[in-house]
């Protein structure tokens, strides 16, 4: 068997799934556990960062991707995401459980690993990492990861599509990260599922509570992703670094002109494709696509450009 065998095999066990289990999957059900926690381990991708091989890129190419404002909050974003997810799995009592939280927590520091071997291949500049600390409250931390990944990831799909059919950065660069975008997806997937059988086994007099933290969430969120949150207690010569990219990114990955509703449609199609190999009875990520469906109905539906 060829090693491009082997990795084409690894990539379809990666994207479809099917619980063992027969008829409907109650959420907050042990059925609906396992099934979610099965899809996380069955579909794990078991590629090493370190045997990447990084394509050689003309200096145009190298240039565009240096100017993107997004490497050293992408780095440190997945280290904090490592230490987030592994600190709440250690909490975990139900085996199963705690083998998929470790996996997802393996999976994201391995992105942090794909992402460091990519700027030291090409010589990006980093800001110096900050020190990962342990969180206090490992709950919700690992909710905040959880939802972010769910908004970044959203748009992060549409504007990885952008990139590709564009031909704006060579496709064995843009080839390179699908393993680490079809993993996303597989985490967004899981953590969704997570949120709502966690909330059945809750005792009836937290579960208020434990909505009150969602709605927290959603709001630290928000604040980050318009700006209020951007430049607080920054160094004036500290390198600027761009929260809502994965809103405004499309110029920086494309050299085509995508309208706001283009790009929206866009992300639907992809947050659909990247989900509709698994199981159609775990629960999909379902606020973005319904703020975006929403937000899309007061957008003019760009004319269709000649060839």
């Amino acid at each position: 068997m060829t090693d491009e065998t082997i990795i084409a095999a690894a990539d379809l066990t990666a994207r479809r799934w099917t619980a063992t289990e027969r008829g409907a999957l109650q959420p907050g059900s042990d059925p609906h556990k396992a099934a979610f926690c099965r899809m996380l381990l069955d579909t794990h991708n078991p590629y090493k960062p370190a045997v990447i091989e990084w394509p050689e890129l003309e200096q145009a190419a190298r240039d565009r991707l240096v100017a993107l404002p997004i490497w050293d909050i992408a780095v440190q974003t997945e280290g904090k995401a490592t230490l987030r997810v592994r600190s709440y799995a250690e909490q975990m009592t139900d085996p199963l459980l705690r083998r998929a939280m470790d996996l997802d927590a393996f999976e994201e520091g391995r992105h942090k690993q794909v992402l460091s071997n990519m700027v030291a291949a090409y010589s990006i500049d980093l800001a110096p990492e900050p020190e990962y600390l342990r969180p206090r409250y490992p709950e919700w931390a690992f909710m905040v990861t959880g939802f972010s990944e769910c908004i970044d990831s959203f748009f992060a799909f549409g504007l990885f599509a952008v990139a590709k059919e564009s031909a704006f950065f060579p496709p064995e660069l843009v080839d390179t990260f699908e393993p680490v975008m079809q993993e996303e997806a597989r985490h967004i997937l899981f953590f969704v599922n997570w949120v709502a059988w966690h909330w059945r086994n809750l005792a009836w007099w937290q579960r208020p509570w434990f909505w009150c933290k969602v709605a927290a969430v959603w709001v630290v969120l928000i604040r980050e992703r318009i700006g209020l949150a951007r430049g607080v207690g920054a160094a004036p010569d500290e390198k600027p670094q761009d929260n809502n990219f994965t809103l405004t990114g499309s110029k920086a990955v494309a050299d085509v002109d995508i309208s706001p509703a283009a790009l929206f449609d866009l992300c639907l199609a992809e947050n659909a494709r990247r989900m509709a190999g698994y199981d159609a009875r775990l629960l999909r990520p379902a606020v973005m696509p319904k703020l975006v469906r929403f937000a899309r109905r007061f957008l003019r539906t760009p004319k269709a450009q000649p060839a």
